[in-house]
């Protein structure tokens, strides 16, 4: 069977590296302290985050153990982050995560054998331990992914077992991270910030950096919001912008029912500009925000294997029958 190549990471049971864990989920992003020379060249395509087992054992004690496995798919390979991003970087107002990529949920596994009988090789599991034993630091390993896929209930090619469509993996929410006694939630989206003028502030940057690329390239910019957040003219040619800015990782992005549908209305032709890993300094009022990655998608049209359904609308029964 072929190998794939992963990164797995232990998460601790304390209340920070608990918080730590939803906002990873909630934003599609994880880090590490450190930039260390092995992630050089590296391109992990799956990742495995491990929470409910204490690492401090020998692999023989550690095998006999059963974990919480969050799996995701890995988004862009590693990058090396400059915004404040994690609630104890906005604490601290420091970067306490420098070292970065980005994390599309697959599947929560609860209660998975560590050992032979689990999903993981031996190679696997013992680098969830190990990395229990460094700060969490994640360690690379090369392994058959099919068994995780299998347990999770996930279609894929045994020829391209990294090719995995996300209409056809079940994914979770932060709200699913395991031992947290939490208040009513907030709703859920990839990069949602809880703060609203933080928010706003990062999607007006995202904006003012996509209206200025094309004036640069001879554009006319209006700012509409809605259906779409930008119409840019030039002579006889039009093309309407979707905008989508975070201080995460560029892996995801929450799109409407109506955003999808107008992309792919042939009637028009769509970009889709997204600037990840904005800074926000949020010491002053008003929040200066500055910096990012731009990722241009020209002509975008979302494929259905791209996307998948966070909400339904549900007819109710007529109760006149």
């Amino acid at each position: 069977m072929k190998s794939s190549t992963f990164i797995m990471v232990h998460v601790g049971q304390s209340t920070e590296s608990q918080r730590n864990l939803e906002h990873g989920i909630q934003t599609l992003s994880w880090g590490f302290p450190e930039e260390k020379p092995e992630y050089k060249d590296q391109y992990p395509r799956f990742a495995v985050l491990a929470t409910g087992a204490s690492p401090r054992v020998q692999l023989g004690d550690w095998l006999q153990n059963t974990a919480t496995l969050y799996l995701f798919q890995v988004r862009g390979g590693f990058y090396r982050g400059e915004a404040w991003h994690w609630p104890d970087e906005e604490a601290e107002r420091r970067l306490k995560y420098p070292q970065r990529f980005g994390i599309e949920p697959l599947a929560r596994l609860e209660n998975v054998p560590l050992g032979p009988e689990g999903p993981l090789t031996e190679a696997g599991s013992d680098a969830i331990r190990r990395s229990g034993t460094d700060r969490g630091m994640g360690k690379i390993v090369r392994m058959p992914a099919h068994r995780l896929l299998q347990l999770a209930g996930i279609p894929f090619d045994p020829d391209q077992p990294d090719d995995i469509p996300l209409d056809k993996s079940p994914g979770f929410t932060a709200e699913q991270v395991e031992g947290k006694k939490k208040p009513q939630r907030r709703r859920r989206g990839a990069g949602y910030i809880s703060d609203p003028r933080k928010r706003k502030a990062i999607e007006e940057h995202a904006e003012q950096l996509a209206t200025t690329h094309y004036e640069e390239l001879g554009w006319t910019v209006e700012k509409l919001g809605k259906p779409y957040d930008l119409r840019c003219t030039r002579g006889t040619e039009e093309r309407h912008v979707e905008v989508k800015g975070t201080t995460g990782a560029a892996t995801s992005v929450e799109l409407t029912i109506n955003e999808v549908l107008h992309a792919r209305d042939k009637d028009h032709t769509v970009d889709l500009y997204v600037v990840s890993d904005i800074k926000v300094d949020t010491s002053a009022d008003p929040y200066t925000p500055s910096g990012g990655t731009v990722a241009h998608y020209r002509d975008w049209e979302p494929a259905e294997e791209d996307l998948r359904p966070r909400k339904y609308e549900y007819r109710l029964p007529d109760p006149t029958t």
